[in-house]
């Protein structure tokens, strides 16, 4: 009886890989595989791409003798076309390189040459391969994502980590496969990441000690201060306000440039939202409510004869809690952390960050963006959605469809 990893061992049959270039125009693609249709001849792979108005078709076929003329057949069928025809032979498809398959984010305004080279000769140089390069968007960032074959995430992070710093771009590195696809819960911090203020230093402005809010919430989300010490020291500053000046700041509040975005499109691919703030839910739960966010979680102040007692009701939420809030919302949703994604700029998000499968920091502190797996540093909150292989055109094509 034969062995039976024989086979799986066995040489990969002889192939040759037909690559046609030119104008592209209707019906290249009908004429190359009609040409083709030989007896004997089967397609193991194909490739095409379209780069203004110029084709690139690459067709790896086998078949033994009849596949010898496979080169004239398509040379002689795309020739009227203006088409160029070469054959590269070989055997196998670069099988032995997809072992470790990875996405290469990259996130840059302006995307230089340089960058590209420098991502590119350090893949090189670890032995890795890009299998395959695609743009996801060209305005209002150009983003690039290199599908990378036979390198380690964890090495490969760290090391792009210098060049993004270097070239001042951004870049993730990511796992392929099919934990990447599917349904996701998305976490995000809200004060300077979902939105564009700090929602406790609003309310202190009607106080009139804005300058000493600030001050503390700097040096807070630095880290130089425990969160909950620093929040009870500046909600003390509100004492005696008003209830009715939280409707002023909820009024107040800007939204992130592409927060609405991020929140729609993740939306309508079935995703949850959920928001977690060392802020207010006075504030934050309308928000969440506005934006189609399904879950949110924030400190709740206390409110006496329709005044502000300047203390908080129930645990605070600071920096443990976040993280543990992301647990339960995943456990709600039926989730593995593996499948939850986490955005945040302060101090007080670094364990929901490390907590989540990834965990991307938002123009934040150096001391985030150090231990996040990955960080945007470009001010539009959407770009969340290239890290997780979004395409720009897709974004805008379901916009157009909703009308």
């Amino acid at each position: 009886m034969a062995n039976p990893s024989a086979a799986t061992h066995a040489p990969a049959p002889p192939d040759d890989l037909l690559t046609v270039t030119g104008p592209d125009r209707p019906g290249v693609t009908h004429a190359v595989f009609t040409a083709l249709t030989l007896p004997g001849v089967e397609v193991l792979d194909v490739e095409q791409v379209v780069v203004r108005g110029n084709l690139v078709l690459g067709v790896l076929v086998t078949g033994g003798p009849a596949a010898a003329g496979a080169e004239a057949a398509v040379r002689e069928a795309t020739e009227p076309l203006g088409m160029w025809v070469t054959c590269t032979p070989g055997r196998g498809d670069n099988a032995h390189r997809r072992a470790e398959r990875l996405h290469v984010t990259v996130i840059a305004r302006p995307l230089l040459p340089a960058t590209v080279a420098s991502i590119a000769g350090h893949l090189a140089a670890r032995g890795a391969n890009i299998d395959r390069v695609r743009r996801l968007s060209r305005w209002p960032v150009t983003t690039v994502e290199f599908d990378v074959s036979g390198d380690d995430a964890d090495v490969l992070r760290r090391e792009l980590a210098v060049e993004a710093a270097r070239h001042r771009v951004d870049i993730a590195v990511s796992p392929s496969g099919l934990a990447r696809r599917g349904r996701r819960l998305v976490v995000m911090d809200v004060d300077s990441t979902l939105i564009q203020d700090e929602v406790i230093e609003l309310l202190a402005a009607h106080a009139g000690r804005e300058a000493e809010v600030a001050a503390v919430t700097e040096r807070a989300m630095r880290g130089e201060l425990d969160f909950a010490e620093s929040l009870h020291e500046r909600v003390a500053c509100l004492e005696g306000l008003p209830e009715t000046v939280i409707d002023d700041v909820r009024a107040a509040v800007r939204l992130t440039p592409g927060a609405r975005t991020l929140c729609r499109t993740l939306g309508r691919l079935g995703f949850t939202l959920a928001v977690v703030s060392g802020g207010f839910i006075e504030v934050v739960g309308p928000l969440a409510e506005e934006l189609g966010i399904h879950h949110a979680h924030a400190n709740r102040l206390e409110i006496r004869d329709g005044f502000l007692t300047g203390r908080v009701t129930g645990p605070v939420v600071d920096r443990a809690e976040k993280a543990a809030a992301l647990r339960r919302f995943a456990a709600e949703e039926g989730l593995p952390l593996s499948r939850t994604v986490a955005v945040g700029d302060g101090a007080n998000d670094l364990d929901m960050l490390a907590a989540a499968g990834l965990g991307i920091a938002f123009n934040a502190k150096p001391v985030v963006r150090a231990q996040a797996d990955t960080s945007v540093t470009v001010p539009y909150l959407d770009a969340v959605l290239y890290l997780l292989g979004i395409p720009r055109q897709e974004i805008e094509e379901a916009d157009a469809a909703q009308g």
